[in-house]
């Protein structure tokens, strides 16, 4: 099922559901159409990739302003696992200080205004909000050393 935005029903649950006031980094995958559709019946003749990238520089100054950044971003070569009818173009992950200042952001006007360039650019999407789980950092010392010393022990390939 192709998903471009949230329904009404998936933001209201969202935003009433209440969770803790830690980092959440949101993880975009995206598959962009061929030619951005406005449905104003004005021909842009942008590919949808352009205009993805107008409503990404809309919204980078308000991701900012909410305390959010862009941790990673990069072009999809493959799909190593997944239905055949599920080939993505883009993934980003972007990091917010909590899920209220991702609230806060897309409930914005200036965002609502942006929409408009990510509804045409976007043929299908999935939008998955992660937290964070930290290893102690003993735990990632000790499998380092297990790793380092993995390798001179073991014979290369």
């Amino acid at each position: 099922m192709k998903t471009i935005n949230p329904s009404p029903k998936a933001i209201k649950a969202f935003t009433q559901d209440v969770v803790d006031n830690k980092a959440i980094v949101m993880v975009n995958i995206l598959r962009f159409k061929d030619l951005a559709d406005y449905g104003d019946g004005v021909v842009k003749n942008l590919s949808g990739r352009e205009a993805y990238a107008n409503y990404s520089k809309s919204v980078m100054p308000l991701l900012w302003e909410v305390g959010g950044q862009v941790l990673w971003r990069g072009d999809v070569r493959s799909t190593f696992i997944a239905p055949i009818e599920e080939q993505w173009d883009e993934v980003l992950l972007v990091q917010y200080p909590n899920r209220q200042a991702f609230i806060a952001m897309i409930s914005s006007p200036a965002y609502k205004e942006a929409m408009q360039h990510r509804t045409a650019a976007i043929a299908d999407s999935r939008l998955i909000e992660t937290k964070s789980l930290r290893l102690p950092k003993m735990v990632l010392k000790l499998a380092r050393q297990v790793v380092r010393i993995k390798r001179f022990v073991s014979p290369k390939i």
